[in-house]
């Protein structure tokens, strides 16, 4: 039982990795020219389709719209009753159908070429009613489905979700759509958080201990135990940064000198303390921190020391 499951996996995987390869080696002029409209369209990109090409056609329209482009999908079946009225003249249509003879397409082409709008076609038959009546036409080699019926959307699926993907990154691409784009339209959630919270947003949450240089070992003590998190900053007396102390600091103190209360910060202190500016991203404190197996940040504002921020404020933020 367990060898013909795992021959049943891998035979789907092998067909609809053969059929992606087979797509990726398809793309020419007509791909482009393709992209090209849809970059220099003036209204919107609107994805129909009906069945399992609806859905994907929805998934399209979604990642599109979040990368930048605006779209919307609309149900074939619909739009041949009344959800026409979403479409201007200045619309780009996208029609998703691995057989390009879905009925309710045949009766949406020549309405769409009536009001002006240009099309494009997403289909597995070269030969099909849409491949001849579209603007442009986007054919995906699919040799057979996934199912030992050939009937199943599988395969066709597959290769309708890869290609709406390459338009939208094409797009994202042409269109310079940066994480700053991304982050305007992706406010919710944690990614939302990955794109918009600075470290400032957490810092000033904690406290910001600091010692100067010339306090003693019990001065420093205390200050890392009441500032709860695991170190404190060193200034020198024009409150400079100069160094940090954390608990590693203090376990090594034990280990390598003869400890006596006359101990001062600067004995002990790391030089040249690993900082990030309190606009950065709290994402890419998170990225130093993993890069350098630390626990915590100074955070500094031009040259003035403002806090610390912990890896523990990233995990409670869910960065982590």
């Amino acid at each position: 039982m367990e060898a013909q499951i795992l021959k049943s996996l891998h035979a789907t995987l092998e067909i609809e990795v053969s059929t992606l390869e087979a797509l990726n080696a398809s793309l020419g002029l007509s791909h482009v020219e393709a992209v090209m409209a849809l970059y220099q369209c003036k209204g919107k990109v609107v994805v129909t389709g009906i069945g399992k090409s609806a859905l994907i056609g929805q998934k399209l329209s979604a990642t599109l719209n979040s990368t930048g482009s605006r779209s919307v999908f609309i149900h074939a079946a619909d739009a041949v009753h009344g959800d026409l009225g979403q479409i201007d003249a200045e619309d780009i249509v996208i029609c998703l159908s691995k057989s390009g003879e879905t009925a309710e397409l045949k009766v949406l082409m020549p309405i769409l070429r009536s009001m002006g709008n240009k099309t494009i076609a997403m289909v597995s038959h070269k030969e099909s009613f849409l491949a001849h009546h579209c603007d442009y036409l986007l054919w995906l080699p699919v040799e057979k489905e996934a199912d030992p019926n050939n009937l199943a959307p599988t395969a066709s699926t597959v290769a309708q979700l890869a290609m709406g993907d390459a338009l939208a990154m094409a797009l994202l691409n042409l269109k310079g759509f940066t994480s700053q784009n991304f982050a305007q339209i992706h406010p919710g959630g944690n990614l939302g958080k990955m794109l918009y919270t600075r470290v400032k947003d957490l810092c000033y949450c904690n406290q910001a201990p600091k010692v100067y240089v010339d306090n003693v070992i019990k001065d420093v003590i205390l200050t890392i135990s009441s500032g709860r998190l695991g170190a404190t900053a060193v200034l020198n007396h024009e409150d400079k940064l100069v160094g940090i102390i954390t608990d590693g600091d203090l376990r090594r103190m034990l280990v390598n000198y003869n400890f006596n209360e006359g101990i001062k910060a600067e004995d002990i202190m790391t030089s040249s303390p690993k900082t990030i500016n309190h606009q950065e991203l709290a994402a890419r404190a998170m990225q130093d921190m993993k890069a350098m197996s630390i626990s915590q940040l100074l955070v500094t504002d031009r040259d003035s020391y403002v806090g610390i921020i912990h890896i523990h404020d990233l995990i409670k933020e869910g960065f982590i």
